[in-house]
């Protein structure tokens, strides 16, 4: 019985033709003794994948987890899916166990349906699979029926028109039954289908697609029509009958109308039923509209209002994605949105999403760019353009928009009583700042976005604020709540307003005459107004705002951070402290009076608030205290200090606060200095845990983690064991390779500057084995970063340095003499090597004789080819440090008795006389090498950290910057005079060019 159930005549005939269907199922140990592989026949395969299934829906974990583990070990094997086909589609089996078949099958068509995927599914199962599902619309089970159409959606998102040319014609045949129920998961079906393949971007698709649209629209549409009147009709009678059997294809048919419309037409013109659709929707929507206010039913309510919804989305959509077209439809909008949401008639009849959805409409057509006209060049502007704005200016008449925007301003605007319960109850999530797209769903945000584009594309909206601004000034009965909210309402649109009336409104005068007299009103009801004052204060200041009031602001802002003062108002106040320290014309020294009491009360803040992101934000204001006060800050963070670690705690379950804590700790150290070491017991074991790749939580702290890291080292004194071994961290951050590379190098390098006997101790083979592994993989930009270590290296240790990198020199040296660097790069390689002839040459030789026996050339012939080129390429190289280091060791070399640099003796001389016209500067007759830094007592290192000192003290050690090019080479030439021989030498001076020769003498004098 059964099985007559299950297969249909076509499927018994494939299995017969294809023989018995083999199924691999690995059994338990009581059925299948070894887990051995055995062919069972399609009804017991089915009864075992079935038991499986009970086992897993059950709740008895025992049965669960080894269910569950049985069928993921089956997910691959063929016949699979049509036996979970089979199962899900007997109705006489448990709904939650056909329920789970179907979700398997779901994921299990997700993962494998297409051919690339690894273990994809035979074509033989899946012609079976497309058969059966074909033939299987009549789901009794609503979510079995979902996922069914989300499955087939899936397919034919693979396979559809191509591989499964006739599903979309098989639904459409069926729609035309006269069946309702079968009609409905249809529709659903068919929904899924269409939203997929709009989505699919490719040109062929979207060819496919628009040829879809041509074929079928006309029939949606109507059968949209169609379901919507036979709703309307029983609606007349029975509003309950209509909307429990009428709405949901009605829904269904838009939905998919939708999509065609907005995916499958290039133009909605070429279609005039589409255009007949649109005309309709705006008919539909004033009759449910009427009926929705017939319904007391909650349950009911809410399903008309989703269709309401759904037909304004079908207008905004369409305008937003055919706005040429949607033209002849404009009048018809701003009309019907601005009687339904601004007049006093449709008070009755409309609702916030409604509302919502008829604004965002308005401002659409406000701002859209189709529907403008630039005066300059009106005679260019196309048609239709001109044809919609002279819609919108006729409509926009000065009297609607004093209608629209009065109403905006003492309605929408105004805090409703939920507003007010909210600010009572959770006040930090009153505070909350509205992000993203918050316009599109919220009342609030949007009466906003709306007031904006109005106020900016129409000018008689400011003499209409202006006036409104006048009507609120003065002092405020604080037992009338009604003036209370108009004059917070007017504020909040000056506040948002502020460069639109910039040349309007001397703030200034205003502030000092009106604003500050608002906030030293104490009432408690007064409080909805000292908040919404000191927001507009933060939002005038950096507009218009005088520098000298300033310390005005900071006066203003410090009794609204008290803790007897409301908390939506001391949050508020928060937030227009950070704007006003983060302004362009912040002086710390203007600050620094009120420096101690707002750091103490932020800090009080921190405290008292108990939402994560609430804490987020007064971190954030404490981080830019400390950041822009710097040094003044150190009397003021001892309780910040202690509080921290308590905080990273509690804060276990939010990273994005740890973050916060971790950045305010960055600000902090920059600020400590090197009294920042009385926080290493805090500071060394979070950045452990912080930049730790085994812990989960790294995905979100890592560049925070790494950056507190890079600071704590910068301004330390000495390097800790503790610290020290925070390095073990480095390996697998270098591994990664990710964006904090270069950040990773930096730190490497500090350690190095720390304590370079220690650290190069213990981490050497960790530095060669990150450089080793990464040098290949980057790209120059990457590889430039390497070799700053290196050289750094070279710099501490002249002789070590270059063992520890020697297996990757001849890679450097490959690169050189390929040619192929480009130039930073090349200048820095040649830098490398300029260092060890300075202050390692017998390694240098030695090197030169490994690579000629890797190369099989003679050393050389090696140092020619490095020399020629090098000369030739010192044009390029730009810095004055690296020409300099050049002509260093390009002197250092003329000594040498080698036959390479005999051979371009004269040649050398170029470049060490070009550099001596870089570097060489006369003062008072004499002549001095410029990048000479002697003992440089002179520096003002109040702003230096100790990572600059030390690596001040490196550049002290450094040939560069302590040893004169002019008197180092006169050295070098007597050196050469007795290697060579007073008449070799003066053989080999007069083969140099005799103007280079002269410039030379001169700079010898």
């Amino acid at each position: 019985m059964i099985r007559s159930i299950i297969w249909q005549p076509d499927f018994d005939f494939v299995c017969i033709r294809i023989g018995i269907l083999k199924v691999s199922f690995t059994a338990d140990t009581d059925e299948l003794a070894g887990g051995d592989e055995i062919a069972m026949d399609l009804e017991s395969a089915k009864n075992v994948v079935l038991d499986t299934l009970i086992e897993a829906s059950s709740q008895n974990v025992s049965l669960l987890k080894p269910a569950e583990q049985k069928l993921k070990s089956w997910e691959i094997q063929p016949g699979f899916y049509p036996i979970l086909q089979s199962i899900f589609s007997t109705y006489s089996i448990d709904v939650n166990v056909r329920w789970l078949a179907v979700l398997y099958f779901k994921n299990g068509i997700d993962r494998y349906w297409r051919r690339t995927a690894p273990n994809a599914i035979n074509e033989e199962d899946k012609e079976t699979i497309r058969r059966q599902l074909l033939t299987r619309f009549d789901e009794p089970a609503p979510q079995v029926a979902l996922q069914l159409a989300v499955v087939i959606s899936k397919i034919a998102r693979v396979d559809c028109p191509r591989n499964w040319p006739e599903l979309v014609p098989t639904i459409m045949e069926g729609l035309k039954q006269n069946d309702d129920f079968l009609q409905r998961r249809l529709l659903l079906t068919l929904h899924h289908v269409i939203k997929t393949l709009s989505a699919k971007r490719l040109p062929a698709d979207k060819k496919t697609f628009r040829e879809f649209t041509r074929t079928f629209f006309n029939f949606i549409a109507e059968l949209w029509n169609n379901h919507t009147e036979t709703f309307l009709n029983k609606a007349s009678t029975n509003i309950e009958s209509a909307v429990t059997s009428c709405l949901e294809p009605s829904q269904l048919s838009l939905k998919i109308a939708k999509k065609l419309m907005v995916h499958g037409m290039t133009e909605i013109s070429e279609f005039p039923n589409a255009l007949t659709t649109i005309e309709v929707v705006f008919q539909r929507l004033e009759q449910m509209l009427q009926i929705r206010r017939q319904i007391e039913d909650y349950a009911l309510k809410e399903k008309l209002e989703k269709k309401i919804i759904h037909l304004v989305k079908v207008l905004s959509v369409v305008q937003i994605n055919h706005p040429v077209c949607f033209i002849r439809f404009i009048q018809r909008a701003l009309t019907f949105t601005s009687t339904y949401v601004f007049t006093q008639a449709a008070e009755n009849l409309n609702f916030e999403r409604f509302i919502i959805e008829c604004m965002n409409i308005m401002k659409a057509i406000v701002t859209c760019d189709e529907y403008k006209v630039v005066k300059l060049i009106e005679a260019k502007t196309e048609p239709s353009r001109i044809q919609a704005s002279k819609i919108k200016e006729e409509f926009f008449t000065e009297s609607v928009l004093t209608e629209i925007g009065t109403r905006l301003l003492t309605s929408y605007f105004l805090l409703t009583p939920e507003d007010l319960y909210n600010w009572e109850n959770d006040p930090e999530d009153f505070t909350a700042d509205e992000v993203g797209e918050s316009w599109k769903y919220g009342l609030r945000p949007c009466t906003e976005k709306l007031f904006l584009a109005l106020f900016h594309a129409y000018e008689s909206m400011t003499p209409l604020l202006l006036k409104l601004v006048e009507s609120v000034q003065g002092e405020t009965d604080v037992e009338n709540m009604t003036s209370i909210l108009q004059k917070e309402a007017v504020y909040n649109a000056v506040g948002l307003s502020a460069f639109e009336l910039y040349d309007e409104v001397d703030f200034d005068q205003w502030f000092c005459n009106q604003l500050l007299k608002e906030l030293q009103n104490k009432h408690p009801r007064y409080k909805i107004i000292r908040r919404r004052v000191i927001n507009v204060v933060g939002q005038w200041l950096d507009v218009k705002l005088s520098p000298s009031l300033h310390p005005l602001v900071y006066q203003a802002v410090l009794p609204l951070l008290s803790p007897q003062e409301d908390l939506v108002v001391r949050i508020t106040a928060a937030k227009t402290l950070k704007i006003a320290i983060d302004d362009f014309e912040f002086r710390s020294e203007n600050f620094e009076p009120y420096l101690e009491t707002s750091f103490s009360l932020l800090f009080q803040l921190l405290q008292q608030v108990s939402e994560c992101d609430t804490k987020m934000h007064v971190l954030h204001v404490l981080s830019f205290v400390i950041e822009r006060s710097g040094a003044c800050v150190q009397p003021h963070v001892s309780h910040l200090v202690q509080y921290l670690p308590l905080l990273w705690e509690e804060s276990s379950e939010h990273d994005m606060l740890r973050c916060a804590i971790l950045s305010t700790l960055v600000h902090l150290v920059q600020s400590l200095g090197t009294l920042s070491v009385n926080l290493y017991p805090f500071l060394i074991p979070i950045i452990k845990f912080s930049t730790d790749l085994n812990q989960p939580p790294h995905v979100y702290l890592l560049d925070d983690g790494i950056e507190l890291w890079q600071e704590m080292l910068r301004c330390a004194p000495s390097l800790t064991p503790d610290m020290l071994q925070l390095f073990d961290n480095m390996p697998p951050l270098l591994e990664l390779g990710s964006e904090n590379l270069k950040k990773c190098f930096m730190i490497t390098t500090s350690y190095l500057l720390l304590n370079p006997e220690e650290f190069l101790k213990t981490y050497s083979h960790v530095i060669f084995q990150g450089c080793a592994n990464l040098i290949h993989e980057l790209k120059p930009e990457g590889v430039v970063v390497i070799c700053k270590l290196i050289e750094t290296v070279f710099k501490l240790f002249p002789i070590r340095g270059p063992e520890i990198f020697r297996p990757l020199l001849p890679t450097i040296f490959e690169g050189i003499l390929e040619k192929e660097a480009y130039p930073i790069l090349m200048s820095i390689y040649l830098s490398l090597f300029a260092r060890l002839i300075l202050k390692n040459q017998s390694f240098f030789f030695k090197f030169l004789e490994e690579v000629g026996t890797m190369w099989n050339q003679q050393p050389e012939d090696i140092l020619e080819q490095l020399l020629s080129f090098w000369c030739e390429y010192m044009v390029k190289i730009t810095q004055p440090e690296r020409r300099k280091l050049t002509a260093l060791a390009f002197t250092t070399l003329l000594p040498c008795t080698s036959r390479a640099v005999v051979t371009l003796f004269p040649d050398l001389f170029y470049p060490i006389v070009e550099v001596f016209h870089d570097v060489m500067r006369e003062d008072n007759g004499s002549q001095f090498d410029y990048l000479v830094m002697g003992d440089r007592d002179d520096l003002d290192d109040e702003y230096e950290t100790e990572h600059d000192k030390r690596k001040r003290q490196l550049s002290l050690q450094d040939p560069v910057f302590n040893t004169p090019l002019h008197e180092y080479t006169r050295a070098q030439l007597m050196v050469c005079e007795q290697a060579f021989g007073a008449e070799r030498f003066q053989s080999l001076i007069g083969s140099v060019d005799k103007e280079i020769r002269e410039q030379l003498e001169e700079f010898l004098k």
